[in-house]
C-alpha cells in the first residue's frame, strides 16, 4: 500500500494489491463491476488504481488508469465503462468539510504526480457529482436508458414503443428464441460481436482481442453470462451480460449483419429482463447513445424505458499552472476561517 505524503488520508492500491483492492470495493456502499479489482486488471491500456481516503471507518475510492504520452505527458483516465469514485456510505451523506478535505488531497495528489488531465465516465446508479463539482473540470451531459424491474412484467411491456413490442412477438411467432451460453459458446460470440464492430467502424475501444472475452467470462469478482437469440439452430444475435449488486449491464452486444432488418437485439433484451427478474435485479441498463449523443441508438433504446439517467463524462485539467492549485488551497483557507 502507498501511502501518500501530503496526508495520511490518502494513499494508492496498485494493481497488485488484490486482497486489499477488493476488500474495499466490497464495503462500497453500492458499486458495480467496472469497478471491481477483476476488470481493472484486464485494462491492459496503462496503470490501474484505486485512490482511497479514508477518515475513521469511512472512505472514498476513485479507480484510475494511469497513462502517459512520452515523457511528460501525464494523465489520469478510466477503464472502459462506468466508473467514477465509490464510498462507503452516499456522497450526499459526507460532510462538506470532509469533502473539501479530499479535494485539497486530490489537488496535491495530481500536482506531486504531474497529471496534466482527469477523465472518466460517470456512473448513472451513483450520485458522484457531489464530490467532483466542487474541482470544476467539465461535465458532458449524457443519458443511460434503464428499465425498472421492480414494476410488474405486464407493466414494463405496456411501456413498450408499439413498434418494438410488434417486432418481438414477430420474432416469437417465427420461432425465435434465447438461450443462455456456457465457455464452448465463446467463440461463437466473439464472432458475432466482431462482424457488428467491423460493421460499424467502431472505434479502437471496443475492439477487444480473443483472449480478452475469455478472461472476462473467467471473472472472480463478478457473475457474466452469454445470452444467444436462435432463429431454429442458428445463433442470429448474442450479448454478453453482467449482474452486480441488483443492475444488469448490458456489456457487450451483436447481431448477424443478414438479420439486422429484423432486430433480434430487442428480443434478447426483453428475454434477458425476464432472467433478470427471476434472479432478483432492480434494473437493466441499456446505456445510452455513442459519445453520450442521443442519436438514433439512443432513441431505439427508449422504446423499452423511458426511465433515463445522467450518464456524465468528467474532465478535468488541474494546472494550467502554479495559480490554479495555490488558489484552491487558499479558498479551502477562507471557507475553514
Amino acid at each position: 500500500m502507498l501511502f501518500y505524503p501530503a496526508s495520511n488520508r490518502l494513499h494508492v492500491l496498485t494493481i497488485d494489491q488484490k486482497s486489499e483492492w477488493r476488500d474495499v470495493i466490497n464495503r462500497s456502499f453500492h458499486y458495480d463491476f467496472y469497478h471491481t479489482w477483476y476488470y481493472h486488471s484486464l485494462d491492459k491500456s496503462g496503470e490501474p488504481i484505486l485512490l482511497i481516503y479514508e477518515n475513521g471507518g469511512d472512505f472514498i475510492a476513485f479507480p484510475f488508469v494511469k497513462r502517459r504520452k512520452g515523457l511528460s505527458d501525464k494523465s489520469l483516465g478510466a477503464a472502459y465503462g462506468y466508473t467514477g469514485p465509490v464510498s462507503s456510505k452516499r456522497f450526499q451523506d459526507w460532510d462538506v468539510k470532509e469533502l473539501e478535505t479530499f479535494d485539497a488531497g486530490f489537488l496535491t495528489f495530481l500536482r506531486d504526480g504531474e497529471y496534466h488531465s482527469v477523465t472518466t465516465r460517470l456512473h448513472p446508479f451513483i450520485d458522484q457529482t457531489r464530490l467532483l463539482e466542487r474541482l470544476g473540470g467539465e461535465f458532458k451531459e449524457g443519458k443511460s436508458v434503464a428499465i425498472d424491474l421492480s414494476i410488474s412484467i405486464d407493466e414494463q411491456r405496456k411501456s413498450y414503443r408499439r413498434s418494438l413490442w410488434a417486432g418481438i412477438e414477430k420474432l416469437r411467432r417465427k420461432g425465435c428464441y434465447v438461450k443462455e451460453g456456457g465457455a464452448d459458446d465463446i467463440h461463437t460470440f466473439i464472432s458475432i460481436y466482431w462482424e457488428n464492430m467491423r460493421r460499424i467502424g467502431a472505434d479502437d475501444v471496443y475492439l477487444f482481442n480473443e483472449q480478452y472475452f475469455f478472461d472476462f467470462m473467467a471473472s472472480e469478482d463478478f457473475d457474466v453470462k452469454l445470452f444467444f437469440v436462435f432463429s431454429g439452430t442458428e445463433p442470429i444475435c448474442a450479448s454478453m451480460v453482467t449482474f452486480t449488486n441488483g443492475v444488469i449491464q448490458g456489456y457487450l452486444i451483436g447481431t448477424r449483419e443478414q438479420y439486422l432488418s429484423e432486430s433480434p437485439a430487442k428480443f434478447l433484451i426483453d428475454q434477458v429482463s425476464v432472467f433478470g427478474r427471476e434472479h432478483g435485479m432492480r434494473y437493466y441498463n441499456l446505456g445510452g447513445g455513442l459519445n453520450f449523443e442521443q442519436d438514433q441508438l439512443f432513441h431505439w433504446k427508449l422504446g423499452f424505458s423511458r426511465l433515463c439517467l445522467n450518464s456524465n463524462k468528467w474532465t478535468f485539467s488541474p494546472f494550467n499552472g502554479a495559480q490554479t492549485f495555490i488558489g484552491f488551497i487558499s479558498n479551502l483557507c477562507l471557507l475553514h476561517w
